[in-house]
């Protein structure tokens, strides 16, 4: 299903809309759509991506910003579907390069946004809150937004209309029709619009693998239920800082039981407070402590609520894991429950806290073991109902890996949409809308953009091997000085390393073998410092590969004295 033969997109034509993925095709994570019309360009989502085991000291991951860096001027909108890290984390990068980009989004969905951008000292950008229900125009774009239920309030889907057709952007959704809050997926809206037609249905594929329907968020009451009764001592829950509904149940069945709650993590801490003062989180009077007064209150009287549950080595369940937290230590007896589903690739970072929690001698519940979470996203017989409801006349799958997007084009062929117009795009892949018929008509580069501390996109591909060496195979260094005149030795060479059988002596071997390599390059006439360091770095490396198996990073330095 590769496609990285295509050629550059043509110039586009009059009154056709393209529709250009940068991110979230092919990754469950940095969002974002590009649908330009006439030298106008809508932008929906702008997420971000968290980094696998294999991207050492990368924070975050943005979609293809890099398309947009010439034509800022043209962005006639910024549209969030939901408050999600995945959908809105990528936002203040965006904003950073033209801060007055209207930004629409549900209320609750901009108050996350406000929240981040302050952290990125980012003030008086333009946030309008818009509803289900409610209609805007942006020049030829005209919006309509949908209810749908998610993991998250307040999410929304949208109908894009243009003079070249109709799309209908899911935005993440299910179709739970008893969830907490009553907001069901607007199924009616949805058919209205498709009666109206519907040229481009994009619909969110996490979950096309997934036989029949996902499982209602109230089934999980009972086992959350059972975690709190059984638990004799400390309980730590694990979730996601957006999930309000989650967070929710918990403070319920913490006032049931007699327990306090404690927020740990910045995010949890900042997203709660938000709902909170939003009217989304409903919190039992007298119920929240602050972290300083957790000890202050029996390990049976306590319930900590916080980030981690995907792994995150720098989150606060993996330094509980680690035993590196400053003020929250695990002890034999206690409950820790994962209140979230597992991301794709996050499996590994996930159990290795689940071991390490273990190994203190707490008892984990998780999704695994026990029926204590539902997810946010459709299952395939959701999709196929929105299909028949919908009867598009082309389909892009979003949001997912590749096997979920195909899983979801299929379902969309089994609803009878011609499997040419079913079509499986990836990051970057341009497609053009014109007469009711989507094509895919060439390429742009939607890469990882690597955010490290401060610095954005100046981590390359290169660099993270270097890093994965470093982590994994060790550094040697190795410093010599030569008389290139006389073609002399004149001192070391010195061995140092890090990570890397670091005892002094079995370097003895090797300094010899380097000196008499140097020697000879010297007297065969090598006076070029840089060939010199190069037969330093052949000599090391065929002696640390024949006798230890190690591929370290090798870095010879020889000084011209």
């Amino acid at each position: 299903m590769a496609h990285d033969g295509l050629k550059t997109p043509p110039q586009l034509k009059p009154d056709t809309l393209r529709v250009t993925p940068l991110g979230g095709l092919g990754d469950v994570g940095r969002n974002m759509t590009c649908f330009e019309l006439n030298g106008k360009i809508l932008v929906v989502d702008c997420g971000v991506l968290f980094p696998e085991e294999s991207q050492p000291g990368v924070d975050l991951i943005l979609p293809g910003l890099d398309q947009l860096a010439d034509r800022l001027d043209d962005v006639v909108a910024l549209v969030l579907t939901h408050g999600h890290e995945d959908h809105i984390g990528g936002v203040p990068y965006l904003l950073r390069q033209r801060p007055d980009i209207p930004v629409y989004g549900s209320r609750l969905t901009l108050a996350f946004v406000e929240a981040k951008l302050r952290e990125h000292r980012l003030r008086d950008c333009a946030l309008h809150a818009v509803a289900e229900g409610e209609r805007i125009a942006l020049g030829e774009f005209g919006l309509e937004f949908y209810a749908v239920t998610h993991s998250i309030p307040d999410a929304l889907a949208v109908v894009i209309r243009t003079p070249a057709g109709s799309v209908l952007h899911t935005g993440d959704f299910k179709m739970d029709q008893l969830p907490r809050d009553g907001r069901i997926t607007d199924l009616r809206g949805f058919a209205r619009a498709g009666e109206e037609g519907i040229d481009l249905l994009m619909a969110d594929s996490t979950n096309a693998e997934v036989k029949g329907f996902t499982p209602l968020e109230r089934d999980i009451l009972p086992n959350l239920e059972r975690v709190f009764a059984e638990a004799g001592r400390k309980l730590v829950v694990a979730c996601f800082a957006s999930h309000v509904h989650r967070v929710q149940e918990i403070l319920d069945l913490a006032a049931e039981h007699g327990r306090k709650v404690c927020y740990v993590g910045r995010s949890m801490v900042r997203n709660m407070a938000v709902a909170r003062e939003l009217g989304y989180l409903h919190v039992p009077g007298g119920i929240l402590i602050e972290l300083s007064e957790l000890n202050d209150h029996p390990d049976d009287e306590v319930v900590v609520v916080c980030t981690g549950s995907q792994g995150e080595p720098l989150a606060v369940l993996s330094r509980i894991a680690n035993r590196d937290h400053p003020a929250i230590g695990i002890n034999p007896g206690d409950t820790v429950l994962f209140a979230s589903s597992l991301i794709p690739g996050n499996e590994n970072s996930v159990y290795r806290v689940v071991n390490g929690l273990t190994r203190l001698g707490a008892r984990v519940v998780h999704r695994g073991n026990a029926f204590v979470h539902v997810s946010g996203h459709s299952a395939s017989g959701e999709l196929l109902y929105l299909y028949n409801i919908v009867r598009p006349g082309n389909v892009m799958p979003v949001h997912g890996e590749e096997r979920h997007l195909v899983a979801n084009a299929e379902l969309a062929v089994a609803t009878g949409v011609p499997r040419e117009r079913a079509i499986v795009a990836h990051d970057g892949d341009v497609i053009d809308l014109h007469d009711g018929v989507a094509r895919r008509v060439g390429r742009v580069d939607a890469s990882y953009i690597f955010v490290d501390g401060s610095t954005v996109g100046d981590v390359s591909e290169s660099s993270l091997t270097d890093r994965r060496i470093l982590g994994e195979e060790g550094f040697i260094s190795i410093v010599a000085a030569v008389d290139l005149r006389e073609g002399e030795l004149v001192a070391g060479p010195d061995v140092s390393a890090r990570g890397f059988l670091e005892a002094p002596a079995i370097f003895d071997d090797v300094t010899e073998k380097i000196s008499r390599a140097l020697v000879t390059a010297l007297d065969e006439g090598v006076d070029d410092e840089h060939r010199l360091q190069q037969v330093v770095r052949r000599t090391v490396g065929q002696w640390v590969s024949s006798t230890y198996r190690r591929r370290p990073m090798i870095v010879p330095v020889v000084i011209a004295v």
